[in-house]
């Protein structure tokens, strides 16, 4: 093939922890409802079953400490604490006992959601798209190996805006685990470096302003910021 029309926008390259090459993210898969909490203050049910996933597009992703505008069409943007899960080596219908090997690290990351359209097109049965895949939606913290890492286990997850504790809880509140929803997404996709988890965010999720700084974290990671800037 010859030369391109244009060139794309190129997709984040995540810090690493201590080393000076970084981390290039191919998609990222999201596991909707996975703390009980978070679940029944939005109204839902849990799925016990299996879990569910969305996606969100990896140009749309953002690294911590960017300050973005507050994003179009939405009157209830919300904040969503994460632990994100990086793939380093090939896997595909792995059993639970095996996937562990295949994560290359961890990290911090929010979900920002634009709440409003999300509820508005979950009630007519449609995709959560415009809700959940927005530009400057996903915003990731410095990644730490998997080697260098006690969790996942009962570390602590919180979040605060503007100084003021929103969210908290334990990573032992999940309920599927990482190598769980590992081995269950690997039965449907052929996951591989590059790939993301974003494991589910924990109750105490709200809206955020222009203006507002969101802070969060999970015990032994780097912590994940956001700026938000612009008219509403």
């Amino acid at each position: 093939m010859g030369e391109v029309l244009f060139a794309l926008t190129e997709t984040p390259v995540i810090p690493i922890a201590g080393e000076a090459a970084g981390y290039p993210v191919g998609r990222i898969f999201c596991v909707g409802r996975n703390y009980a909490a978070h679940a029944a203050e939005m109204g839902n049910e849990v799925d016990r079953e299996a879990p569910f996933y969305f996606t969100k597009a990896a140009v749309n992703g953002v690294l911590s400490g960017a300050e973005v505008p507050y994003p179009p069409g939405t009157e209830n943007f919300h904040y969503e604490m994460e632990l994100a899960v990086a793939i380093g080596a090939p896997v595909f219908q792995a059993p639970p006992e095996q996937v562990r090997a295949a994560v290359f690290g961890y990290g911090c990351a929010l979900d920002m959601t634009r709440r409003d359209l999300q509820i508005r097109e979950r009630q007519k049965q449609r995709p959560w798209d415009l809700g959940k895949d927005l530009e400057n939606g996903t915003v990731f913290a410095p990644l730490t190996r998997a080697a260098d890492w006690s969790g996942p286990s009962g570390q602590r997850i919180w979040l605060e805006v503007n100084g003021e504790a929103r969210q908290d809880a334990a990573l032992e509140e999940m309920i599927w685990s990482v190598e769980e929803i590992i081995c269950h997404l690997s039965g449907f996709y052929h996951l591989r470096p590059g790939d993301l988890i974003l494991t589910g965010t924990p109750a105490g999720v709200g809206p955020v302003r222009s203006g507002d700084r969101i802070r969060g974290g999970i015990d032994g990671l780097a912590p994940v910021a956001l700026a938000l800037t612009g008219a509403e």
